[in-house]
């Protein structure tokens, strides 16, 4: 779309679909409504999306034009506004959901507004770093700069519940599904198995980057499972350790000490399930604590350059790793905190 004004008729329909009110889904009625698909109930959900998706896919393009200190204006920004005001006209444009095969011809198509979409956190990234930029670094920020951080919050959430919803929809056309596997659902996922595999994928990259890695325990009980989002718990685990592998690769590589393990424990307890990863990496400096979980801070020095073509995913620089995993792990009801003392650094997740 060459990022022009968006029409007078786009930008009318895109206000009064963002003012309507969207619809909460939980995991639990997913999980119901998901456990055994049939035409009527993939034509059921297939007609709440059609609805449901407009909502809130307007809402984030409404906000992609409204941000402040001109963030609004940054190329980047331009893109992923044009992404969601696309995939908002290809739901609008697509005739009403009535039967089987208007469904799976809808489903198609929000499956292609999915690999969109693909690629818009590492975009909107490079239109926080050309702001960052424009604003002289993380020392000179302006008063009012936390409205950038609520809106990239609220954004970010609104997209992974788009995904979710998506996702959903399109996994649960899987026609042979793993036992046990309603949709993106795990009904029986083992995070032992889950943190092993987010922390080897984590070990790679750190590797990848120093030559070495340190080692990681796990501990936990191999037998117990819980009904999740396997690819978000993964996702928070990865990111966690690359901070943790990270801290404490660079503490201790030109060191005559042995680095020591990162230590994963998973709890199982009465309410909740708790994943704590603690690291001996120096902790994070207290004047970074506040904003650790800011879009506009990065723990790495030398944050790569976004502008640049850059293979494979870093270990650390972007800035939204953490955040963006706390979001995910606040989406179905749990919580991101990480606890920092002097030498030691503590990461939880319930």
């Amino acid at each position: 779309m060459a990022s022009e004004p968006v029409a007078r008729a786009v930008a009318e329909e895109l206000a009064r679909w963002g003012a309507m009110r969207q619809t909460g889904v939980s995991l639990r009625y997913m999980m119901e409504f998901g456990a055994r698909p049939t035409e009527r109930t993939l034509l059921l959900a297939a007609q709440f999306l059609h609805k449901e998706l407009p909502i809130r896919i307007a809402r984030r393009a409404l906000d992609l034009e409204s941000l402040p200190f001109g963030l609004s204006s940054k190329p980047a920004i331009l893109k992923v506004r044009d992404w969601y005001v696309d995939s908002f006209r290809d739901i609008r444009s697509f005739p009403e959901v009535r039967s089987p095969k208007d469904e799976l011809a809808f489903t198609e198509m929000i499956k292609m507004i999915r690999v969109r979409h693909t690629n818009v956190v590492p975009t909107i990234a490079l239109g926080v770093q050309q702001l960052k930029k424009d604003l002289g670094g993380s020392k000179a920020f302006p008063p009012g700069i936390d409205a950038i951080h609520q809106f990239l919050d609220r954004f970010y959430m609104s997209r992974i519940g788009i995904r979710m919803l998506i996702g959903q929809h399109v996994a649960l056309h899987d026609p042979d599904p793993e036992p046990g596997v309603i949709g993106l659902i795990n009904t029986k996922m083992s995070p032992m198995t889950v943190a092993q595999i987010a922390s080897e994928d984590a070990r790679a990259i750190c590797m990848r980057e120093y030559g070495s890695a340190p080692d990681v325990d796990i501990y936990g009980d191999p037998d117990f499972t819980f009904p999740y989002v396997t690819p978000h718990l993964h996702l928070m685990i990865f990111e966690l350790m690359k901070n943790s592998l990270r801290a404490v690769q660079e503490r201790y590589m030109n060191s005559d000490k042995h680095a020591p393990p990162v230590r994963i424990i998973v709890a199982d307890g009465a309410e909740d399930v708790t994943i704590k990863i603690n690291d001996e990496g120096g902790g994070i400096p207290r004047s970074g604590l506040s904003r650790i979980f800011t879009y506009l801070y990065s723990t790495a020095e030398n944050p790569p350059d976004l502008d640049e073509h850059n293979e494979g995913v870093t270990m650390a620089g972007y800035g939204y790793g953490i955040p963006i995993s706390r979001l995910y792990a606040r989406y179905f009801g749990g919580d991101l905190q990480i606890i920092s003392m002097e030498g030691y650094e503590l990461q939880l997740l319930n």
